[in-house]
Formats: C-alpha cells, structure tokens, sequence
C-alpha cells in the first residue's frame, strides 16, 4: 500500500483555521470571489447602490438594491447588505 494517499480527515483539518485569529488582510482576502456586497451611495448627488468585492474593491454601480442584488447573483456571488 502506497502512503501517497492523503487521509480525508487530516486533509480536512489541514483547511480548518479559526477565524477569531485571522489578520486585517485574511479577513479580506476570505470569500474574495465569492461575496459582495451593497451599500447605498450618493454619486453626483444622486442615490444609487455601490457593489463592492469582500476587500472593499468597487465592482459596479446599481440605481436600486434589487438590481444590485441580481447582478450579485448573476455573477455566481453571494450578495450581501452593509448598511
């Protein structure tokens, strides 16, 4: 038997950390290509809704909530609220 096999469970702990202990740029860097999120805007004074990537990067600009959420969704994210 070939001990190049990799063991399920030591795989799984080797991708467990705990997220209390994650630094500033971990934090940001968590769920990079898969959660954006919405906040309302004002933009040459008037209101829309920023799409921003989970580091705070700008990705877009929506002129209400529910397009916002849609493009989110559209694009294989998960969208999320910062209010």
């Amino acid at each position: 038997m070939s001990n190049d096999v990799e063991n399920p469970v030591e795989k799984i702990a080797l991708n467990t950390f705990d997220v209390r202990h994650m630094s500033s740029d971990q934090l940001g860097a968590l769920g990079m290509s898969h959660i954006a999120y919405v906040k309302p805007v004002v933009v040459n004074g008037m209101t829309g809704f920023a799409i921003h990537a989970a580091d705070g990067t700008p990705m877009a600009l929506a002129d209400d909530r529910a397009t916002a959420m849609a493009a989110i969704v559209q694009h294989e994210m998960l969208p999320l609220s910062v209010h």
